[in-house]
């Protein structure tokens, strides 16, 4: 039998990885330069943190989650999304007690039994961002206009923010009995899913793809907009000030209310033209109560996520990842005596910070050789049994051709200042 990955898996080839190195380390860099710190939490939480957290209704909970129990028949889950347990390990580590507020970013593989298609697999990664401990529009402006800067400074340009405010729970509650009341007519003809969430959570109807479903929104549905709270409404125009005055660009979007339950007050998503359908690189909003849902003291918060995979796929298109470095010197040696004296300067010339290699299947030189062109190395030294009796190695220069010869024994130092000189 020969072995597979799983459906919806997907190897991260050597030829491949480089990709992923240089985004984590930017995505590293860029939030520490922003006064972020990374938080990581364990691969698999307690089934219920996601069910009272994300909510019971939404997709993620009720149709992607992988589940299981463990042998002291505990249910356990492998992490669908991250602010779930960002917040259980805030709660429980009492970060609160450490800052009033705290800033953390975090990359992690998440997973959910969805139907892969390009950018989205079953095992994903993301990451994202979250200000906990502020109720005002600052933390959401800033939430907006970093992740704005982060894509702006990859080189993205093609971006398009779409933002809206879902209000407070106790503004929503009138909104969402107007909502039920003029669609309550025509629910025999949204689908089958959208018949089910408009008794269990009717804000989610927005969420629906049918077109069908959208036209009957987009005709009957009043706006969320229109029914915030005056708290609400001078939340959200303080973001769109701050906004403005640091040059974001974004659009309002009045049916934007993402998938997962625990949003309050402003959300958006950040999509890109180049993704095709499924165009989403990243979303995110506020939360003012989850952490209260989950046993904490009531502490606002907001944040976002963004999926690593279809972020790769934008900087390909766009040429926004540098090719890894290749092995800047080569050691070709011949011999027994040689192929010792190879290995140790291969190691001394990588003390040194000198990107090397050197042949593990003693081939012959002109093989040798070949492989040092393949690899397109700089330079190339030469040690065989006429360099070894002569106790000196061969520095060859690959671009021009010229060569010149060291001392064994100097070769390291000599090497380092010659090729750097």
């Amino acid at each position: 039998m020969q072995y597979q990955n799983i459906k919806g898996t997907k190897d991260i080839l050597p030829s491949e990885s480089y990709q992923w190195q240089f985004l984590e380390k930017y995505i590293a860099d860029f939030f520490n330069k922003n006064n972020y710190q990374e938080i990581r939490t364990p691969a698999f939480e307690m089934t219920d943190l996601f069910v009272r957290g994300v909510g019971s209704d939404t997709d993620v909970v009720s149709k992607e989650m992988y589940t299981f129990l463990d042998k002291g028949k505990t249910s356990l889950t492998l992490k669908p999304e991250l602010t779930a347990p960002v917040i259980r390990s805030f709660i429980q580590n009492r970060l609160d007690q450490i800052s009033a507020i705290t800033k953390v970013y975090y990359i992690d593989a998440l997973f959910r039994q969805e139907r892969p298609q390009k950018g989205r697999l079953r095992q994903f990664h993301q990451f994202g961002i979250e200000i906990i401990g502020s109720p005002n529009p600052e933390s959401d402006a800033e939430v907006i206009q970093t992740m704005y800067e982060f894509y702006t400074q990859l080189g993205i340009r093609d971006m398009n923010i779409r933002m809206n405010s879902i209000g407070s729970r106790e503004s929503r509650k009138n909104y969402l009995a107007l909502l039920k009341s003029e669609l309550l007519p025509f629910l025999n003809d949204f689908c089958p899913t959208c018949q089910q969430r408009f008794q269990t959570n009717i804000l989610r109807l927005f969420d629906c793809k049918a077109e069908s479903c959208q036209q009957i929104l987009a005709n009957h549905a009043p706006s969320i907009l229109d029914h915030l709270s005056e708290d609400d409404r001078v939340h959200f125009d303080e973001v769109k000030r701050l906004l403005d005055l640091t040059g974001v660009p974004y659009t309002i979007d009045n049916r934007l209310v993402r998938g997962l339950d625990y949003y309050t007050r402003t959300t958006f998503e950040i999509t890109s033209s180049l993704l095709g359908s499924q165009d989403a690189i990243c979303g995110g909003g506020r939360y003012d109560y989850l952490i209260e849902d989950l046993g904490g003291k009531p502490t606002p918060a907001v944040g976002v996520a963004s999926g690593m995979e279809r972020l790769l796929l934008i900087l390909n298109q766009i040429g926004g990842i540098p090719k890894p470095e290749k092995p800047l010197l080569y050691i070709v040696s011949l011999g027994e005596s040689a192929r010792r004296a190879g290995f140790v300067l291969t190691a001394d010339l990588r003390r040194k910070g000198i990107t090397c290699e050197m042949d593990f299947l003693r081939r012959s030189m002109k093989s040798q050789m070949r492989e040092a062109d393949k690899k397109n190395a700089k330079w190339v030294v030469i040690i065989g049994d006429d360099e070894i009796n002569k106790n000196i190695v061969i520095l060859k220069d690959m671009t021009v051709g010229s060569q010149t010869s060291f001392e064994i024994k100097m070769a390291p130092e000599k090497i380092y200042h010659y090729i750097n000189r």
